[in-house]
C-alpha cells in the first residue's frame, strides 16, 4: 500500500510523457495518440521470412515477399515490429545515435508482440554484434539493448556476446544488395567461449533495422555453422520497398 502511494505521488510530480514528443500520456514509456498514429506498426499479413507487410488476408499458411522468394535466407522465419519510416525511423535513430537508451524498454514490448509466432521454449535470444571499435565509440550496442529487453519480456535466455564481429565493416548506406552482402561476408563468427550455450538450440537473432538482410544472413550463417538447431530473426524496423 505504501509503495502504491509512493508511485501515485511520483506520477503527480512527474506525470508520464510520450517517449517521442514529450506530451502527456496515460502510462510510462508509451506514445501519445498523435505519435501512435504516426508510428507505422506492422500488422496483418506479413512475409513469414522477413516480416514485411503483404497484401491480402491471413489464411493460415506461410506467405513470402518477392525478396524472400528470390534471395536465399539462411534463417527459418522472421518478423519486424515497425516499418522504417515516419515516427518509427525517428525512434530508431534516437536509440541508435541519440543516446535514447530509455527507448529500449518500450521497444522490447513491441518486439515481443511481433516475435510471438517465432518463440519456442528454451530459445536463446542473441543480438547482432558491433565491431569493438564501433562499440567503444558508441558506448553501447543498440541491438544488445533490444535483445535484452525482448528476452526479459519473453522470459527467455539472453547471450549478448555470443557473436563477434571480427572485421570492421564499412557502412551499408548507399550500397546495393550485392554490395551489402559482400561488405559483411565472413565478418561475423561465434565466440569460441560461448559456443556451448548455443549448440543444438533454437536461436532468435535481434537487430534494429533490416534492409537487405545481409547482416542478419552473415550472423545466421555463423550460428548454423557452429551448431545451432535453427535460427529465426526479429528486427525493430523493416525497410520495405513500397512503404
Amino acid at each position: 500500500m505504501l509503495r502504491a502511494g509512493l508511485q501515485s505521488a511520483l506520477q503527480l510530480l512527474f506525470p508520464p510523457q510520450c517517449i517521442s514528443c514529450g506530451d502527456p500520456t496515460v502510462s510510462d514509456f508509451g506514445l501519445c495518440g498523435v505519435c501512435w498514429r504516426q508510428t507505422p506498426f506492422i500488422t496483418g499479413l506479413v512475409c513469414d521470412r522477413c516480416g514485411t507487410p503483404l497484401p491480402g488476408e491471413e489464411e493460415g499458411r506461410a506467405e513470402y515477399c518477392d525478396d524472400c522468394l528470390t534471395v536465399a535466407r539462411p534463417w527459418e522465419r522472421g518478423r519486424s515490429a515497425l516499418l522504417y519510416r515516419d515516427n518509427a525511423r525517428k525512434l530508431v535513430l534516437a536509440l541508435k545515435h541519440g543516446d535514447r537508451l530509455d527507448l529500449a524498454r518500450p521497444a522490447g514490448g513491441w518486439l515481443h508482440r511481433a516475435a510471438r509466432p517465432l518463440l519456442r521454449d528454451g530459445m536463446l535470444i542473441v543480438p547482432v554484434p558491433l565491431h569493438w571499435t564501433r562499440l567503444v565509440r558508441r558506448r553501447f550496442n543498440q541491438s544488445a539493448l533490444l535483445s535484452k529487453a525482448l528476452a526479459r519480456e519473453a522470459g527467455l535466455d539472453h547471450c549478448p556476446d555470443l557473436l563477434l564481429r571480427t572485421r570492421r565493416t564499412q557502412s551499408q548506406d548507399g550500397r546495393d544488395r550485392d554490395g551489402r552482402f559482400a561488405n559483411v561476408a565472413g565478418a561475423i563468427r561465434v565466440h569460441p567461449r560461448r559456443r556451448d550455450r548455443m549448440v543444438s538450440r533454437h536461436l532468435l537473432l535481434v537487430d534494429d533495422v533490416m534492409t537487405s538482410g545481409a547482416t542478419l544472413a552473415g550472423a545466421a550463417e555463423a550460428c548454423i555453422a557452429a551448431g545451432a538447431a535453427s535460427v529465426s530473426v526479429v528486427t525493430l524496423a523493416r525497410v520495405a520497398k513500397d512503404a
